[in-house]
């Protein structure tokens, strides 16, 4: 399985570079002194950590090792009622989590209000993501090409 956690930290290194800083405070500060953030100066970096942020979350089309349309076990079967909840919990808990991170990494400049928006936006852009495009199966890996 690959480790989305290496493009993670790989596609954070620049920002780190620019600001001087791990400190996230410090990364939104920098930020704010700029007017519009990181988005614009950076976004084929904001583009790469999204579709990292999907990969790491286990969203569509990058959930092929979970595949729970087409299998009969794993969390989604296996337990009921509050141990379920607890995993959707988890999964969602995680989603809001990386488009914090995604905001705070790029949006960190704007006033809180339109932070607030660019956090909202984002987490449409991850539940718009798994309408849109289809999870590839095994099987039909091979047609693609």
């Amino acid at each position: 399985m690959v480790s989305y956690e290496i493009s993670i930290g790989m596609l954070l290194m620049p920002i780190v570079l620019y600001t001087g800083s791990l400190n996230l405070l410090d990364i939104g500060l920098k930020q704010s002194n700029m007017g519009l953030g990181f988005i614009l100066p950076f976004f084929p970096l904001f583009m790469l950590f999204f579709i990292s942020s999907l990969a790491e979350t286990n969203r569509p089309p990058f959930d092929l090792p979970e595949a729970e349309a087409e299998l009969v076990a794993g969390y989604s079967t296996e337990y009921s009622a509050m141990g379920f909840a607890m995993f959707f919990i988890a999964e969602y808990g995680n989603i809001v989590f990386m488009s914090w991170l995604n905001v705070l990494l790029f949006f960190g400049g704007l006033p809180f209000g339109l932070t607030k928006i660019a956090l909202m936006i984002l987490l449409f852009m991850f539940i718009w993501v798994r309408v849109a495009f289809p999870r590839y199966r095994y099987d039909q890996l091979m047609r693609l090409g």
